[in-house]
């Protein structure tokens, strides 16, 4: 994408934004932002579920949320526990993206797992949000991310998923709460207070906070939209002021005819992808071509002479320091470990939820043969809007070169995964839970995802799951 300074317009387009959030109307939605929507509700709801029972580094957050107590406004999931919206909104962002887990652009970044998080608070909080509304706030949260995403001159210094998803949440968390176009528009220059994040966060190493950062715009997303509606104003030029958005995180380099181009008639967020494996999207491409060159040629771990990964310069994050990324100390640095990762589909001929346990991340053979992963400098397969390929060579001990680049990899968008594979990972994610819903509730919660337009109250999708005290 070719990215120029725009120049100052009349009506900076928080209103612009804020009117199409508003006035958008299910009926106009294309079917696949519909899907797209559904899908994203269930997902989120899964791994959410999913990371009460597997990632420990949540249970502080809890202990926290529960010694604060509050109104039982909202479901946390998968503990049976209930919480005042804000404190609901940041449980829930946090276990949302713990794993690694959630959805994804095709350009990369998370933006359901905070509207997801946001939109659900403040649905249970308000009362009587029909399927079809929920569904359109998640439409239009999905579609104004895109537009962000996809348009701004992106350093890979800041963490889109936070800077530019609190926006996304609050258009989403604003929409239910009923805001006007004026309150809409104020709830994104409060949003903007949470528009932080810095990529060392998600790129160090040693940190929980890369799995929580959904906690953070969530819960900020709820706050917007709630202060708003009670008359607390915002920045009327929020994204192309001289000090706003655009200028402050990207130099002033974004497209604005891009950002605005079928804005209404065209939902970007129905390009959304859904992972198979739980760790990092920019990982996937070596990971399939791991996969597949392994089972291809039935290959032992002891058979792997050397795995070499050939890396851009997002996968060399992934990969330094080299020690550190072959044996990761936590579970979070696990799933964005690149030479771990490919040890893992190495050696298990794939990857699941399991496999990122803290017994998991100890197993002898993955971390054998992890020591056997090179990073090869690439600057070929550097990010640059898609998601970048990734090209891996297997030296064998009998002597053979074998090569494979990641293509049409599960769950991208030229191997998308169907409702089918989507239910299933939904209901493996949900038997992981601290409190896990039974079989009935499970079924009965997919049963509701695929038909929400129908229903008059749209969170009987979050009470089908309801578990525990609850």
């Amino acid at each position: 994408m070719n990215v120029e300074p725009s120049a100052s317009k009349a009506e900076d387009l928080v209103h612009v934004f804020a009117r199409h959030a508003v006035g958008a109307r299910y009926e106009s939605l294309p079917l696949q932002a519909i899907e797209a929507a559904k899908k994203s509700l269930l997902d989120t709801l899964g791994v959410t579920l999913a990371a009460s029972g597997v990632e420990p580094a949540v249970r502080a957050v809890i202990d926290l949320l529960c010694e604060q107590g509050g109104r039982p406004d909202c479901t946390v999931f998968g503990f049976g526990v209930r919480a005042p919206v804000m404190l609901a909104a940041f449980a829930n962002g946090a276990l949302a993206h713990c794993l690694d887990f959630d959805d994804q652009t095709p350009w990369g970044q998370h933006c359901s797992s905070t509207i997801v998080a946001a939109a659900l608070a403040v649905a249970e909080y308000r009362g009587g949000v029909s399927g079809r509304e929920l569904l359109t706030a998640v439409a239009v949260g999905q579609d104004l991310f895109a537009r962000l995403r996809c348009n701004v001159g992106w350093k890979k210094d800041w963490n889109l998923s936070t800077v530019l998803g609190v926006f996304a949440g609050t258009a989403s968390a604003g929409r239910i709460m009923g805001l006007t176009p004026e309150q809409m528009a104020h709830a994104l220059g409060i949003a903007s207070m949470r528009s932080c994040g810095v990529m060392e966060i998600v790129a160090g190493t040693g940190s929980d906070l890369r799995g929580m950062y959904a906690a953070f715009s969530a819960s900020g997303a709820v706050v917007a939209a709630l202060l708003a509606s009670r008359g607390i104003g915002g920045a009327a030029n929020l994204f192309e002021g001289t000090y706003g958005v655009f200028n402050t995180y990207f130099d002033g380099r974004y497209d604005r005819g891009r950002m605005l181009e079928g804005l209404g008639t065209e939902y970007l967020g129905g390009a959304t992808l859904y992972k198979p494996w739980p760790c990092v999207g920019t990982a996937h491409s070596h990971i399939h071509a791991t996969i597949s060159l392994i089972c291809e040629h039935d290959l032992a771990p002891e058979d792997v002479r050397e795995l070499r990964l050939y890396a851009g310069d997002y996968h060399l994050l992934m990969s330094t320091p080299i020690e550190a990324r072959r044996a990761p100390a936590t579970l979070v640095d696990a799933k964005f470990s690149l030479p771990y990762l490919v040890a893992v589909a190495a050696v298990r001929r794939g990857m699941r939820v399991s496999d990122f346990t803290e017994a998991a991340i100890r197993d002898p053979q993955v971390l054998a043969l992890a020591q056997r992963v090179l990073a090869v400098e690439d600057h070929s397969l550097d990010w640059k809007l898609e998601l970048p390929p990734g090209r891996v060579q297997i030296l064998t001990r009998d002597g053979r070169v074998l090569e494979r680049v990641g293509k049409d990899i599960p769950g991208s968008a030229s191997a998308p995964l169907t409702w089918t594979e989507l239910i299933r990972k939904f209901d493996d994610c949900a038997a992981c839970a601290y409190l896990p819903p039974s079989a009935a509730q499970r079924q009965r919660a997919v049963e509701i995802a695929r038909t929400l337009e129908t229903l008059e109250d749209g969170t009987k999708l979050v009470r089908a799951l309801a578990t525990g005290s609850q």
